[in-house]
């Protein structure tokens, strides 16, 4: 693939690239662009949207950055894999971290789902949008991953596709080799190239016994242990995470 400029400040913008467009920014872009990192009119950036791919762009504007001049493209668009992250959300800060690092391990969709021990009932949608930004800006991601609105477990369970693989990562499961058993679910045609997969973390205080039942009553599903220590949900994010792209999904690859 081609490489990636990590020297260059990276930006997202919400606006149609091509070569020798004018992009404006907001305030808080030009804030960030003049006073955090003390950028002038000249200075090369690199924009994305999520679209276009990314482009090597120039600051424009007297008395501070206010647009970008579009230069050319430094790498083409590329898609995600069809991965979506299932949680049951968390407080805060570390909420803001498990976006983030879904985000870095290649999650293509984030769904909060509400769980009889979820810590957290009300969900800041814009909130875990602005981190998927931030995230997609920092690691040079080029597309821009979804953040679906919170379902109650039970419903989101009702309107997934049979067809995709359920991951649902249990404290309770028995411990066994988690790649081994990923590797059999790739033998059966279980990878990205496949239906898809969803990868699920449950809650601090676990599922209750009602919910796994159900989890266990779906098609197509995989309940994997995570070793023999219990994690805190943000751990088991990355833990599953890493698990599922080296195995089924694109760290090898394809």
């Amino acid at each position: 693939m081609p490489s990636i400029n990590f020297r260059a400040p990276r930006l997202f913008v919400d606006a149609p690239l091509a070569q020798d467009a004018r992009v404006p920014l907001d305030r808080e872009q030009g804030n960030y662009l003049g006073n955090v990192l003390r950028l002038a009119a000249g200075a090369e950036v690199l924009a994305f949207n999520g679209r276009d791919g990314e482009w090597q762009a120039a600051i424009e504007g007297r008395k501070r950055p206010d647009g970008l001049v579009i230069l050319q493209q430094a790498r083409p668009q590329d898609a995600l894999a069809d991965l979506t992250y299932v949680f049951a959300p968390l407080k805060h800060a570390r909420l803001d971290y498990m976006v983030q690092k879904a985000i870095e391990m290649g999650a293509a969709t984030l769904q909060p789902v509400l769980t009889r021990f979820t810590q957290a009932s009300r969900v800041n949608t814009e909130r875990m949008r602005a981190n998927v930004v931030e995230a997609a800006e920092q690691c040079g991601i080029l597309s821009i991953a979804t953040v679906a609105e919170p379902l109650a477990l039970d419903r989101y369970l009702s309107q997934r596709p049979a067809g995709r693989l359920l991951i649902f990562c249990d404290e309770a499961a028995e411990v066994q080799d988690p790649i081994q058993s990923l590797q059999k679910a790739r033998a059966a045609g279980h990878d990205q190239g496949g239906s898809g997969i969803d990868v699920l973390i449950g809650p601090e205080g676990g599922f209750a016994e009602e919910e796994r039942a159900l989890l266990l009553w779906q098609p197509t599903t995989l309940r994997l242990a995570l070793g023999p220590r219990i994690m805190r949900a943000d751990t088991a994010a990355v833990a599953a995470l890493a698990l599922v792209q080296a195995v089924l999904g694109d760290w090898g690859g394809g």
